[in-house]
């Protein structure tokens, strides 16, 4: 996002990018996953599940709670993650406010005067 479109947004519009952005990456998206199936995950289980190097695996978490979407709390040497239910419940709110308004594909084209070859 360039300098002159995030000025003329505001800052809730800003988290919510932040927060697309962050699900736009197939791993964040399994990590989601995973952790949604669970209560509370440990960075290593999560590493565990994934074919990744923790390092990148621990960058991923990093945008993911920076975005909002997770939380996580240090217990002794581990790091303990779970969704961030407030956080999740914002994004579904902001995206429900939007998405309502725009038509159905169905509504725009009339598919029964398409004429294909």
């Amino acid at each position: 996002m360039d300098q002159q479109t995030s000025s003329t947004l505001d800052t809730e519009d800003l988290r919510l990018a932040r927060m697309f952005k962050a699900l736009g990456n197939p791993v964040r998206l399994e990590i989601l996953r995973q952790l949604a199936s669970c209560e509370r995950c440990i960075c290593g289980d999560i590493v565990a599940a994934l074919p990744l190097a923790q390092s990148t695996v621990s960058q991923h978490l990093k945008v993911l709670k920076d975005a909002g979407l997770i939380l996580g709390e240090i217990e002794g040497p581990a790091t303990c993650y779970c969704l961030d239910d407030e956080g999740l419940e914002w994004f579904r709110l902001r995206v429900a406010d939007f998405l309502p308004q725009a038509r159905p594909l169905s509504t725009l084209i009339n598919l029964s005067e398409l004429k294909l070859p």
